[in-house]
């Protein structure tokens, strides 16, 4: 879960809210399922029973995980460490290793700065909200003092690990693979921003962006997800809540929690995703340690873009689409949050950059193979002896590396 500026900084006093529906852009989508509760509980008797999620019982878990061993660790954030599990995919009952179904088991750090109110938020969210692009809850467990959730397992990992970790086994994600994330993670914002009421995601980071097998992302970690403001408000007032580097200017100086704290959010992901750098990183030279304020100037012009663009990424992209990338992060970054697009118009823009992304592939390929046709030789000749392909300056499909 998200980590908070001071250990001491504690969630929200507010009850909890819960009954959504949604009108996401892209509702028609047969792929995209929506719950909708009529009944607003805010007792944490009433969060737990209106889920519909399993209740297992902490020996279960500890049998799922084979008592929480060291080796079964996946991760772990503020709110405690991850583990591996099996489980049962019909009964949900523990299973031995290797067999039924993978889950990852969060278990509640005691002395950690999160406790039992993101616990309960993370089931009054994912117990009613579901979306391919949130990560899927399946039950949790309450006894005595422990707290843990539930998870389908996400085999690939965070972004975060993808894009900043170096080493064999977290293969750099490719310019498609990373268009493909931001898309689907900014679908899930999106249902988000759309449902009844509307919940603003509040930590939205690489780190809680989970891969499945296919690259598609997965929204996780709800613990401090807030309703938005209702009434015709134009904000919720809280107490400063998130991870340093994401969270936007505006909220940080007020308090003042709006949908478009999550679109600047998504704006500093862009970022990370077009540079592979982290948004805060003392080992880079002074003026380059904060990200955004780094990068800002460079994202204005068509040629300087290059100077932030990941080298790993060199001639996977256009320069026309690393363009396209960067004028959007530049309008989710802006200083003023009126003028920042809403997720929705986010979501319009990716999917044109997708399908440019598959036009570019194709275009390649065929230039590809014109210009292996023109190396080939007399054989490409036409009966009148003349080729029959145009010279390469000529051909439409030839473009300068």
């Amino acid at each position: 879960m998200g980590a908070c500026w001071s250990n001491k900084i504690k969630a929200d006093t507010t009850p909890l809210q819960t009954g959504v529906t949604s009108r996401s852009a892209g509702d028609e989508d047969p792929g995209i399922s929506r719950v909708s509760d009529p009944a607003t509980p805010r007792s944490e008797t009433e969060i737990l029973q209106s889920s519909n999620l399993k209740s297992f019982s902490f020996g279960e878990l500890r049998s799922a995980t084979r008592n929480f061993r060291p080796d079964s660790v996946l991760g772990g954030g503020g709110f405690g460490s991850v583990f591996k599990g099996w489980i049962d995919e019909h009964t949900f009952g523990p299973a031995k290793p290797g067999t039924g179904m993978i889950v990852a088991v969060k278990k509640l750090n005691q002395e950690g700065p999160q406790g039992h109110r993101e616990w309960l938020a993370e089931i009054n969210y994912l117990g009613h909200l579901h979306h391919p692009n949130l990560v899927r809850l399946i039950g949790f467990c309450l006894e005595d003092e422990q707290r843990l959730l539930v998870y389908e397992f996400m085999p690939r990992g965070s972004m975060e690990n993808h894009l900043f970790r170096r080493g064999t086994y977290f293969q750099p994600l490719s310019w498609s693979h990373r268009v493909r994330v931001a898309l689907g993670a900014a679908r899930g914002l999106a249902f988000l921003h759309n449902s009844e009421p509307k919940v603003i995601y509040r930590d939205f980071k690489t780190s809680n962006i989970l891969l499945d097998p296919n690259y598609n992302a997965k929204l996780s970690d709800f613990g401090l997800a807030r309703d938005g403001p209702t009434d015709q408000k134009s904000h919720v007032s809280t107490r400063v809540m998130g991870t340093y580097g994401y969270a936007a200017p505006e909220y940080l100086a007020t308090g003042r929690l709006t949908a478009k704290n999550d679109v600047y959010s998504f704006g500093v992901v862009l970022l990370e995703m077009l540079s592979g750098r982290r948004v805060i990183d003392k080992n880079k030279p002074q003026e380059q340690h904060n990200l955004v304020d780094w990068a800002k100037p460079y994202l204005t012009n068509k040629r300087r873009i290059l100077h932030v663009m990941d080298a790993r990424l060199q001639g996977q992209y256009s320069l026309d689409q690393a363009q396209m990338v960067a004028k959007l992060a530049l309008g989710c970054l802006d200083a003023e949050p009126r003028l920042r697009p809403n997720m929705d118009d986010v979501v319009k823009e990716l999917e044109q950059l997708s399908s440019r992304k598959h036009q570019h592939n194709r275009q390649h390929h065929q230039t590809s193979n014109c210009r292996e046709s023109l190396l080939s030789g007399p054989q490409n000749n036409t009966a009148a002896g003349s080729l029959a392909y145009p010279r390469p300056s000529a051909s439409p499909f030839f473009s300068k590396q």
